[in-house]
């Protein structure tokens, strides 16, 4: 294994030398800084991150606790969990993926070792039990999402409860009256997760204030549930024609079962969905929506937390406003009866619209 000695004789140069070139310590000359750095090129040399690590009292390394759990959507977690990883690498820091649900007892483990320097959290229940822990560590550390109790923490996530009322005064703007919000998985509410929570919040508040006849309600990600989902919901409320989907694995499941239904997007059901970008460009038709930014989010995640490793003030709460994107999926509300259906199919058998159809 090539050493910093080995690099130093071979640049002719003091051990000190060579150290103060790699940390950028101390001003070095542009010509012993080029030999030295032509020597680590030309022997291998790769610098010891334990020794660093002690020299430092640095791991160079942060935790990003994704635990794995049912109802979350995992393509677009990885966009969060990549945005963490390419941005800490522009500090020059790596990530220990942490994604086993270990509550309390995980953060304290991994907070009592030299691995990690801080701590990214993600995944935040309204009354999450790892919040109390999280105040009393000495990492420091950032959570993507907010408790309902923030206080005396770093927080940052798009404004999910403005994200529920941009949607539904769009809705509202296109003269649509009765609408319906399908969220997230029943588990996800059952954990109390807090986006889920503040959407729905947002949705139904602002339905009140516009004084538009809402109602919300969890949605499973497989078509024949999203199909039952929604053949309920138009046989309890056959006047419904705007649609808020925050559900990114049923978007396109809404979009197959809504024809089966006797509804055409956007003629009969306005839809408007809280996803990331990819996904609403690739819906047929194409979704207007409002934008999960994960790449900003994470990004703003670790550059809090690079800022907090410095001892640099950061604010408590970091809200990114939501950003609606119009494209073919909304329309003005028809003045027409909508189409009324009998019931829900059977399993595989498309509904029949009502003879009221135009």
């Amino acid at each position: 294994m090539v050493t910093i000695a080995d690099v130093a004789r071979h640049a002719g140069v003091a051990v000190s030398t060579v150290s103060y070139v790699l940390s950028g310590k101390r001003a070095i000359s542009a010509s012993t800084r080029e030999r030295v750095l032509s020597s680590v090129r030309v022997l291998g040399y790769h610098p010891n991150a334990g020794a660093r690590a002690l020299a430092s009292r640095r791991a160079n390394v942060i935790a990003l606790v994704l635990p794995l759990r049912s109802g979350m959507h995992l393509p677009v977690l990885m966009q969060f969990a990549t945005a963490v990883v390419t941005t800490a690498r522009r500090f020059d820091h790596d990530v220990l993926l942490m994604t086993a649900d270990e509550g309390p007892t995980g953060l304290r483990r991994i907070a009592a070792s030299a691995m990690v320097d801080g701590i990214v959290l993600m995944d935040v229940e309204m009354h999450d039990v790892r919040v109390p822990l999280l105040r009393d560590l000495e990492r420091p550390s950032v959570l993507i999402g907010f408790p309902a109790e923030s206080a005396g923490l770093t927080c940052v996530d798009l404004d999910f409860y403005r994200a529920g009322q941009v949607c539904v005064e769009h809705l509202a703007g296109l003269g649509h009256r009765r609408i319906a919000l399908l969220g997230a998985p029943a588990v996800v509410y059952d954990r109390d997760t807090g986006f889920a929570h503040r959407t729905r919040a947002g949705f139904t508040d602002a339905a009140a204030r516009h004084g538009v006849e809402a109602v919300a309600q969890p949605c499973e990600e497989h078509f024949e549930a999203v199909h039952r989902e929604l053949a309920g919901l138009l046989e309890r409320h056959p006047d419904l024609s705007g649609l808020v989907v925050h559900n990114e694995a049923a978007v396109g499941q809404v979009l197959a079962a809504l024809p089966l239904l006797g509804r055409r997007v956007p003629d009969d059901v306005s839809v408007v969905a809280i996803c990331p970008d990819e996904v609403a460009d690739r819906a047929n038709p194409a979704l207007t929506s409002v934008l999960i930014p994960a790449e900003e989010v994470g990004r703003q995640a670790v550059t809090l937390l690079m800022r907090k490793l410095a001892d640099e003030p950061v604010p408590d709460a970091t809200l990114l406003g939501p950003r609606l994107t119009l494209r073919a999926s909304t329309a003005r509300a028809r003045t027409a009866p909508p189409p009324t259906v009998s019931g829900p199919p059977a399993a595989g058998e498309p509904a029949r619209a009502g003879s009221n159809r135009p």
